[in-house]
């Protein structure tokens, strides 16, 4: 047949959708250990800020593909109805006692050799807690990689409404076959889902080692319509351009999200085939947010690659390194609701080659991340504040030793209750901090007599307008009694950043930081 005609008879899995809380774990597991190669790196179609890794075979072929959302150091999901619950990869039969022994060598953790439906099984646990299944079975792909799973053998999902569930799946080519105990085998003419009822199990919760979706294949755009077409009548459906393919969502009867993809353009349409995987896309309305999206996306290594461990510190935390770093590490401190990384793009306007350092506060209030807790909207909770503050000084010393970061060239930029909270570690920890940008920060920390700060130079920045720091001045009127150098600027704006604070920042960063290489001041002098 040829390959037109293979193509307008695709049937079978395109692609399995996981997501991952450590990125670099979960790199290591996939092309590390299983052999996988990472065929491509975007920025997520859904969200820009969501980091997204696809792995599969030499060419990312469809049905070879396993993607993941990176949701950096979230929690584990729960596994429940209304999921894709295991992942099958096939191996070549002969080659399991060869993966047990890998598994072994490796501390994987790992269930087996057994067999189901007649075939052998290796079950395995990623760095999340998925499982994935090494299945021995013939299964060739046209890109093949050495001592690598070939293709997506199968999925597993589970389902309260198992005769539903089964029924839905012959829309996508797949008809009944075996069934042992509570799990019906479907089959297309490449692959299987294992439909398994779970009747009386809690609905499942995303998170980390949950898969997202399962996605079947779809021979071409005509055919996506033609599903949609026929599902109008069975809940919602949507439609996606994500470049490398053409895509409906739509949930089944027990709610597990199923996906409908093309085969074209493919994972080649950007890249040749020796490139793949090499170059961060970014889906083409981002274009405008590049710089900043680049700064924010978790950065990981590739085996062999030099890479920078990760230290167990107190404090969640990432770090961004530029192309050519100058040696200044920017410590990022995020306001209410914030994260790790949401001051990265405005820290990598000031400072074109810092290192950045962004911090989680470990304090929550209705889900949000905050730095200290408050009893009302104008109360604080002094001792957690304080506790806080020697905690996050601890960390920085940590941080300091385990990363090998030059504390001479070590700035600090916390914003709203980032700023209130590195204010009272300058306060109560006078030998921490030296440097600091504080936006739109306020005193928070009550009866303290902070020791000597002739050595500490702080930038202080209002919002004129800000409706949420009425009394600006007197954090650094605090600050100066203790002998801190302090530089005031109020600026035209409230309580949110603007590019006013950007070339504040970097102008008073050139100044008191020799060799930090910043944003350029627009040549006033015509």
């Amino acid at each position: 047949m040829s390959a037109s005609g293979l193509a307008r008879t695709a049937s079978g899995l395109h692609h399995i959708t996981g997501i991952t809380a450590n990125v670099q774990a979960n790199v290591d597991f996939y092309v590390g250990f299983l052999g996988l190669k990472l065929v491509k790196r975007t920025a997520g179609y859904a969200d820009a800020e969501q980091l997204h890794l696809l792995y599969g075979d030499g060419l990312g072929s469809p049905g070879s593909l396993l993607t993941f959302l990176v949701w950096e150091a979230t929690g584990r999901g729960r596994t429940g109805i209304g999921q894709v619950s295991e992942v099958a990869l096939a191996v070549p039969p002969a080659s399991i006692a060869d993966w047990l022994t890998r598994t072994l060598a490796a501390h994987v953790p790992f269930e087996g050799p057994s067999r189901e439906f007649a075939e052998p099984v290796l079950r395995l646990k990623d760095p999340d807690g998925l499982i994935v299944k090494l299945v021995g079975v013939d299964m060739p792909t046209s890109a093949p990689l050495p001592d690598a799973p070939t293709r997506l053998r199968g999925v597993t999902v589970l389902t309260d409404k198992a005769a539903e569930t089964a029924e839905f799946l012959t829309r996508f080519g797949y008809s009944h076959a075996q069934r042992a105990g509570l799990t019906q085998r479907m089959e297309s003419d490449t692959d299987v889902v294992d439909v398994r009822e779970v009747s009386g199990f809690v609905p499942s919760v995303p998170g980390a080692g949950v898969p997202d979706h399962v996605a079947f294949r779809a021979p071409d755009a005509d055919a996506v319509r033609s599903m949609r077409l026929s599902l109008k009548n069975l809940g919602p459906t949507e439609v996606h351009d994500r470049k490398y393919f053409l895509s409906l969502y739509v949930r089944d009867p027990a709610g597990i999200l199923m996906e409908y993809a093309t085969d074209g353009p493919g994972m080649t349409v950007d890249e040749t085939p020796d490139e793949l995987g090499q170059t961060l896309f970014l889906p083409p309305h981002e274009a405008g947010r590049a710089d900043d999206l680049k700064a924010m996306l978790p950065q990981f290594a590739l085996p062999g690659e030099e890479r920078f461990p990760v230290r167990n510190l107190p404090f969640i935390h990432r770090f961004n390194r530029p192309e050519h770093p100058d040696g200044t590490t920017l410590v990022l401190l995020h306001g209410t609701g914030g994260n790790e990384a949401d001051l990265m793009p405005i820290a990598r306007r000031i400072a074109a080659n810092a290192t950045l350092l962004g911090v989680r506060g470990r304090a929550t209030e209705e889900g949000t991340n905050r730095w200290f807790r408050r009893i009302d909207t104008a109360t604080f909770d002094q001792a957690d504040l304080r506790s806080e503050a020697e905690a996050f000084a601890a960390f920085i010393k940590g941080a300091v030793t385990g990363y090998g970061l030059d504390m001479d060239r070590l700035v600090f930029l916390g914003y709203s209750n980032g700023a209130s909270l590195l204010a009272a570690v300058i306060q109560s920890h006078p030998d921490v901090v030296r440097r600091a940008i504080l936006l739109r920060g306020f005193q928070a920390l009550e009866n303290q007599g902070a020791g000597d700060l002739s050595s500490t130079i702080v930038l202080v920045l209002d919002g004129r307008d800000d409706p949420l720091a009425p009394h600006p001045s007197t954090l650094a009127d605090l600050l100066r009694a203790s002998g801190a150098k302090v530089t005031v600027r109020t600026l035209a704006t409230g309580h949110d950043l603007s590019s006013a604070d950007v070339m504040e920042a970097a102008q008073w960063l050139r100044q008191n930081l020799p060799g930090a290489a910043t944003v350029q001041q627009p040549d006033t002098s015509s």
